[in-house]
C-alpha cells in the first residue's frame, strides 16, 4: 500500500526515477480502486461520475510515474506520446515500462534501488 501512498505524495513529481515496483503496484491498486468504485457506481445509480472523479484526482500522479519510470530506463519523459502511435505505439510503451531500470546513476539521478527508503 505504501507504494500507492508514495505515488500520491509526489503527486506531480515528473523528475527522478521510479522503479519497476513503484510503477506496477501502482497502477494495480489504482485498477483494484477502479473496478470497486466502477462497482460502487452501478450500485449507486451514478455510473460514471465516482470514477471520472477518481480518474481525474490520480490523473497527474499516475502521469508523473510513467514518466519517472521513462527516466528509469534512460528515455525521456516524452516518450509517453508514442502511445498515440496506433496498433504498436501501446506495446512499445509497455516494453519500455517492463523493461528492467539502469543499474547505475544515469541522466535522470541516482538508482532508485540504491536509494534508501523513506517509509
Amino acid at each position: 500500500m505504501h507504494w500507492y501512498l508514495d505515488v500520491l505524495k509526489k503527486y506531480a513529481v515528473f523528475n527522478g526515477r521510479a522503479r519497476r515496483q513503484e510503477y506496477w503496484m501502482f497502477m494495480l491498486f489504482s485498477v483494484i480502486t477502479s473496478a470497486v468504485l466502477w462497482v460502487l457506481d452501478m450500485v449507486i445509480g451514478t455510473s460514471p461520475v465516482i470514477v471520472a472523479i477518481y480518474f481525474l484526482a490520480v490523473f497527474l500522479p499516475s502521469l508523473g510515474v510513467t514518466i519517472r519510470r521513462l527516466h528509469d530506463t534512460d528515455r525521456s519523459g516524452w516518450w509517453i506520446l508514442i502511445y498515440f502511435v496506433p496498433l504498436v505505439g501501446f506495446i512499445v510503451l509497455l516494453v519500455f515500462l517492463v523493461l528492467e531500470g539502469q543499474r547505475h546513476d544515469n541522466s535522470y539521478g541516482p538508482d532508485p534501488k540504491l536509494v534508501p527508503a523513506t517509509y
